[in-house]
């Protein structure tokens, strides 16, 4: 049996080499991509049941229709974007079969405040770096976008917390692209002016 060189050094492959491989009959190559996903793949899942033990069966789930449905992927997006629709899905599956979960994105909540909810928005080059550490201003954030309307929300966590391109964005919410960076801008002018209240009262 010949040895793909690209497994030598998993960590040096690429998604789309790594898919390939497991298509081409490599199915161990695919341990490959969960784990280096998977601690991505059960935060995401976390968002929406809630519960470290369901997210990892979310996740489980995920993992394995992907790998089911893997001779379908294309490349036509990366493998997460492709995954991430995945992860969604089962997630909203599942909690339809459990109706004693919430499948609503609980911003407040401390285990998602700890995987780095603002790592994007509170970095970001565009806001004041010097009121990073005030904790009143970190909960005005959240609280701003637990206010925003479901489709801005969405977005700007996306673009924030996921650090997805706008074209991986307006895939996963099959809308143009051009709507994707209106919505993001619109998001972050509602976040910039709760923060600008913020600074004009302190």
């Amino acid at each position: 049996m010949t040895i793909n060189k690209d497994l030598e050094d998993p960590a040096a492959a690429s998604d789309h080499a790594i898919v390939e491989m497991v298509q081409q009959g490599n199915k161990e190559a695919y341990n490959i991509l969960v784990l280096r996903y998977q601690h991505k793949v059960c935060e995401v899942a976390f968002r929406y049941v809630h519960n470290h033990v369901d997210a990892n069966d979310v996740a489980q789930e995920a993992f394995i229709r992907a790998y089911r449905a893997l001779g379908n992927f294309r490349g036509e997006s990366s493998f997460y974007t492709w995954l991430y629709r995945i992860v969604c899905n089962t997630a909203k599956s599942y909690l339809e079969q459990n109706q004693k979960h919430r499948m609503t994105l609980d911003v407040d909540d401390p285990d998602f405040d700890n995987q780095q909810v603002s790592r994007g928005l509170l970095t970001n080059a565009e806001s004041p770096d010097s009121l990073i550490e005030s904790d009143e201003l970190h909960d005005l954030i959240i609280q701003a976008m637990n206010e925003l309307p479901e489709e801005l929300k969405r977005a700007i966590l996306l673009r924030e917390v996921e650090e997805l391109s706008y074209e991986e964005i307006a895939s996963l919410m099959d809308t143009p692209k051009g709507t994707v960076r209106s919505r993001i801008f619109r998001a972050r002018q509602y976040i910039e002016e709760k923060m600008a209240q913020f600074s004009q009262g302190n």
